[in-house]
């Protein structure tokens, strides 16, 4: 038996892009470390040569599910009464009642809310949700495999899945330090965390401060910064095709410089379309007066929707969609699998333009690596709903994180085409060494180094045991 083993929890596809698809694994080689992937997605890691021990899928249980969503509203309610802002209200998804089963599950979880609404409520509330666990078939079987296995250490990649909770408890009953990864930069103020966990992995020092604010039962010493992989691919240079080959494998035109535009998903932002077709015109508009732009599509990965594509085939001179290379394997979104091919692909996407347009997305830090611009779409289009507006997007609780001008606002279609100009300039210096700035505070620099920073973390973790 090693006592180097190192269990990485995998209870959904939002970790592969992190910790399969990086040189997360390799790094693991520097440390001595035995990596297996206590994998719960649909992804063969085995067959790409990592070593796997496959989780068997559980559904999370009706009561499981019940006290989950009603410890997320708790928190919301809790953040709201200790900050005095209804932000929070924004992260609340509506109580469905559309048939028997989720209208039980409404009014029962409503129940739940309007008892427990208190610190001391959601504590109890904690406290159910693990003994609940602990009765499972499904604890059982994972206690049962970490005895076989003796795991020094199991890091699980995503706070916010029911289904790793029984995992965890285990580990934590047969004395394993545990610990998880707050995976996005916006998760906290959401009410997203469902594990706990003896140690917590955080992109920074801002998270960090963000972690203990919110999770006043979280000791400072639990929690260790390391930054994430995510943005490591920027950084290694050999993935970077030269400029000709990669526009003839994507049928670009070597005379244009491009601009990038990101988009999201339909959830956050239905008017995309609308977005775009205003960067197009914007385009049109330079180029008639002698400039050789265009644009690269790059569709949210898990947006596989027909919206785009009636303003593709009419602009077909200016816009080329690059596709995501993800898998789907499932019709929701954490089924639809990131690949290592894609990391590439959203590499040479980034080193290949000039800068990015999207709605408030986190590409802003993937161009600021490789010191370029980025824009937000910060206008309502004209046909718009009243139960979405941008101003709610950029009132999340992450963008408070800003420093001024750190992007630059397209605030009507009218100032696209003048802004554009902009970003092509010198003048854009001073927001790409802000969007630089807003970048540090997020993830903790050198960023190339956050995969090292774990795998130190978590040998030093492996000897000393739980704190």
């Amino acid at each position: 038996m090693s006592n180097k083993k190192i269990f990485i929890l995998l209870p959904d596809g939002v970790g592969l892009r992190n910790f399969a698809f990086t040189d997360f694994y390799k790094k693991r080689m520097a440390k001595e470390m035995d990596l297996v992937f206590w994998n719960n997605t649909p992804f063969d890691l085995a067959h790409i040569g990592f070593e796997e021990i496959r989780l068997i899928k559980k559904q999370s249980g009706f009561l499981l599910e019940i006290l989950k969503n009603a410890r997320k509203e708790i928190e919301l309610n809790c953040n709201i009464r200790k900050s005095k802002d209804a932000v929070y209200d924004s992260y609340r998804f509506p109580f469905s009642y559309k048939t028997l089963k989720s209208t039980v599950k409404s009014v029962v979880t409503r129940s739940v809310i309007q008892l427990f609404d208190s610190e001391k409520g959601l504590k109890k509330i904690r406290t159910v949700i693990k003994n609940v666990e602990r009765k499972t078939h499904f604890y059982m079987e994972c206690s049962a495999l970490l005895k076989v296995e003796k795991p020094a250490f199991v890091f699980c990649t995503n706070q916010r899945i029911s289904l790793a909770i029984a995992p965890l408890l285990a580990a934590q009953d047969l004395k394993i330090p545990t610990a998880t990864f707050i995976f996005s930069w916006d998760n906290l103020p959401k009410g997203t965390m469902v594990v706990e966990t003896d140690y917590y992995f955080v992109w920074s020092s801002h998270m960090k401060k963000e972690l203990l604010y919110y999770y006043p039962y979280i000791n400072n010493d639990q929690i260790i910064i390391t930054g994430t992989p995510q943005f490591e691919n920027h950084f290694e240079v050999e993935n970077i095709i030269n400029r000709a080959l990669f526009f003839k494998q994507n049928g670009l035109d070597v005379q244009k410089k491009y601009i990038c535009y990101s988009g999201d998903d339909q959830t956050t932002s239905p008017y995309d379309p609308n977005y775009l077709l205003d960067l197009i015109k914007a385009v049109r508009k330079l180029n008639d007066s002698g400039s050789q732009l265009g644009i690269i599509f790059r569709r949210c990965p898990v947006d596989f929707s027909d919206r785009f594509d009636t303003i593709l085939e009419e602009n077909i001179d200016i816009v080329t969609a690059i596709i995501p290379k993800w898998d789907k394997v499932g019709e929701v979104w954490n089924t639809i699998l990131p690949t290592k091919a894609d990391s590439i692909l959203q590499l040479n996407i980034v080193s290949h333009t000039e800068l990015v347009v999207n709605l408030g997305s986190s590409m802003v830090f993937d161009y600021a690596a490789h010191v370029k611009p980025c824009a937000f779409m910060n206008y309502n289009p004209e046909i718009s709903n009243k139960n979405w507006s941008v101003d709610k997007i950029y009132n999340y609780v992450h963008f408070r994180s800003m420093p001024d001008d750190a992007v630059v606002w397209f605030n009507s279609p009218d100032e696209i085409a003048a802004k554009i100009e902009l970003m092509l300039s010198d003048d854009v210096y001073k927001v790409v060494v802000n969007a630089e700035e807003w970048f540090k505070k997020i993830n903790q620099h050198p960023v190339d180094q956050a995969s090292q920073r774990i795998w130190d973390s978590i040998a030093e973790i492996s000897k000393k045991g739980i704190c």
